[in-house]
């Protein structure tokens, strides 16, 4: 099982999720920690918004939510409360239809496949279809981080308690040039931008089962930096967060690929992959 323990920012909500030690959660950023400023990157220059020209789809199901302003189509981040909790932009044409709904509190919602058009500001509803009449087609699943080394040794087996491994977790953290660290199988994977040696030597005082450490270009802080500097460059972000080492993933309402292209002029090639909620209609 792979546990990241990277990083995670949700922007274009007010919600705060929690993430913590499961698979495919991850730890949430403190915009004032981080670190030091990094150096890494540069000052981004102003991102496009680009507008669809014709009909989107969310592509698969999202929340439709009315907190009795009028409903608005989630497509970021939804709090699981009860009842729950999310923004997006505002939904016209949109009905509810007759199953799939839910009501409490003064709030309605309900999961839809949803297909139109957006200008920017408002979603405007060509279809909707609620979850118990939604087909989806099959998606593939991504495959878990693996181990970071071919052979991963083990060289104290009775030094590989729950204790020992919560113990190194904390060690990797505080490593200098630490990135990342994440779990495949039983296996402690870190990732550091400098002397993997030294970090592996800290690592086995408190770990004594299967250890990779490895070496990538980007420390933990330098994504971080580049994450708040998302958050404040696009305004139709949804979430960004990194789920491997050296990449951060950026979703956001719509992109035609002017904001990927934006993304590689300022970070590189392929450091930030940028993925569009709704997508075009063929």
């Amino acid at each position: 099982m792979r546990t990241p323990l990277l990083t995670l920012a949700l922007a274009a909500t007010a919600l705060s999720l929690a993430a913590c030690s499961t698979e495919g959660e991850m730890r949430a950023v403190d915009p004032a920690g981080g670190g030091e400023p990094s150096t890494a990157t540069t000052a981004p220059g102003e991102a496009p918004t680009p507008v669809p020209d014709g009909e989107v789809s969310t592509g698969g199901l999202v929340t439709v939510l009315d907190p009795g302003t009028g409903p608005e189509l989630c497509l970021g981040a939804v709090a699981e409360s009860y009842p729950p909790q999310c923004s997006g932009p505002k939904i016209e044409g949109f009905e509810w239809g007759d199953v799939g709904a839910e009501e409490a509190n003064g709030v309605k919602w309900g999961t839809y496949a949803v297909t139109g058009t957006f200008d920017g500001t408002t979603f405007t509803a060509t279809d909707a279809i609620p979850a118990a009449l939604y087909d989806p087609m099959a998606e593939p699943t991504e495959d878990p981080l693996g181990a970071a080394c071919d052979d991963p040794q083990t060289t104290d087996e009775a030094k590989a308690t729950q204790e020992d491994l919560d113990a190194t977790l904390t060690a990797a953290s505080a490593l200098k040039g630490y990135a990342s660290a994440w779990l495949s199988g039983k296996t402690i994977n870190v990732a550091v931008t400098e002397d993997a040696e030294g970090a592996e030597a800290t690592l086995r005082e408190t770990w004594g089962g299967p250890l990779c450490v490895t070496t990538v270009k980007r420390t933990e802080a330098d994504l971080n930096t580049i994450n708040q500097e998302l958050q404040k460059a696009l305004p139709t972000l949804l979430t960004s967060g990194s789920y491997t080492p050296d990449t951060l993933d950026a979703q956001v309402m719509y992109d035609d690929g002017s904001i990927q292209d934006w993304a590689d002029a300022t970070y590189g090639e392929g450091l930030v992959k940028v993925t569009s909620a709704l997508t075009p209609v063929s």
